[in-house]
């Protein structure tokens, strides 16, 4: 089978590798419908190895480079193996890709996003979802409502992202929401925000393409950062005091320092964005304001909700999707397509078969 294989930085092969065995004790066979091309794929295509182990195979899992990338995964359950109760052969179904090792505290207590021995599909996993079958854990599997579209199922990944990190801020309803950045994650972000009780959510992103975007997924107010000081935009629209949540979803120096400085005094900030290396804080401005800065990684805990949000409809998911290619050209465009015209591009849905 056909599978985009990650070898190093810049070098995204698709080619023919086998289709994986029988699936073991716990694990299933997905045969992958559509995958999404998430921001760690293309930070892992530009600037990797971030999370792909090349050195040393993971301890978890035993997986090194190169890998099959691919983790924003809707498709069907063909094949189960020994001990699978949670899904059947049939099923349509979502993908967490948290792989953890079920048995220290982290993964115990449903926190598998902190395993210390953490794991992904298509990035330290014998798999991913560029590629037309994988075997994953059962856990890893959530059915998809009818009303949900095997398209807006690899949207349940990234959106269980966004909304998970803005359920992390305990956004009060009426509160005032920044979100710095609105490629993809950020406009999920958007409509969490407006999902949990938000009163203002002001979208701050340089791109005119994606500030209609924002505006099409119910931003209340948009800030040009090229036409104007973020930090006076956001005062304008809270009377001085600055943002009660920001959601920093850009993932580059400048928006570090910026998500930090538009919050408000005891302000939360929460960061989701990818970077490729540390990048700096303003901690004079967070140790006066009293701020206080979070991560927030992965959809782990919140994906029923957010399955349930979508068949409802109070998610739309629709305007997201700016493009469907096949695999055969996910690097001229896809990863490409995305370093030429990100400003013009949301998500790309891949499909692998």
């Amino acid at each position: 089978m056909k599978a985009a294989v990650w070898h190093a930085q810049r070098d995204v092969r698709v080619e023919d590798i086998p289709e994986p065995p029988s699936p073991p004790r716990g694990q299933v066979t997905i045969e992958a419908s559509w995958t999404g091309i998430c921001g760690t794929d293309l930070h892992e295509y530009t600037g990797g190895p971030i999370y792909i182990p090349t050195e040393v195979p993971h301890p978890l899992t035993g997986a090194i480079a190169p890998v099959v990338l691919g983790h924003e995964t809707a498709g069907q359950v063909v094949a189960v193996g020994a001990d699978v109760t949670r899904v059947e052969v049939g099923d349509r179904v979502a993908l967490c890709p948290i792989i953890g090792c079920l048995e220290c505290e982290w993964c115990r207590s449903g926190l598998m996003g902190l395993c210390p021995s953490i794991a992904f599909l298509g990035v330290s996993w014998h798999g991913g979802g560029f590629s037309r079958y994988v075997n994953v854990y059962d856990y890893m599997c959530y059915r998809l409502p009818p009303e949900v579209s095997y398209e807006m199922g690899a949207l349940v990944e990234p959106f269980g992202a966004a909304y998970r990190a803005v359920k992390q801020a305990e956004v009060k309803p009426g509160e005032t929401v920044a979100i710095v950045g609105s490629g993809p994650i950020g406009l999920m972000a958007l409509q969490s925000a407006r999902i949990q009780g938000a009163g203002q959510v002001i979208s701050i992103e340089p791109a005119a393409k994606r500030q209609e975007l924002a505006l099409e997924c119910e931003a209340t107010a948009i800030i040009d950062p090229n036409a104007q000081d973020p930090v006076a935009g956001i005062a304008e629209y809270t009377n001085g005091a600055g943002a009660d949540v920001v959601i920093e979803c850009a993932g580059i120096a400048a928006t570090g320092i910026l998500a930090g400085r538009v919050a408000r005094r005891k302000g939360r900030v929460v960061v989701m964005g990818v970077f490729e290396g540390p990048a700096p804080l303003d901690f004079t401005d967070l140790v006066y304001g009293e701020k206080t800065v979070m991560g927030s990684m992965g959809p782990y805990g919140v994906i029923d909700e957010v399955l349930q949000l979508m068949a409802e409809g109070k998610f739309n998911g629709e305007p997201l999707v700016t493009g469907k290619i096949d695999l055969d050209d996910i690097v001229s465009d896809g990863f490409e397509a995305l370093i030429r015209n990100k400003d013009e591009i949301a998500k790309i849905l891949v499909s692998p078969k």
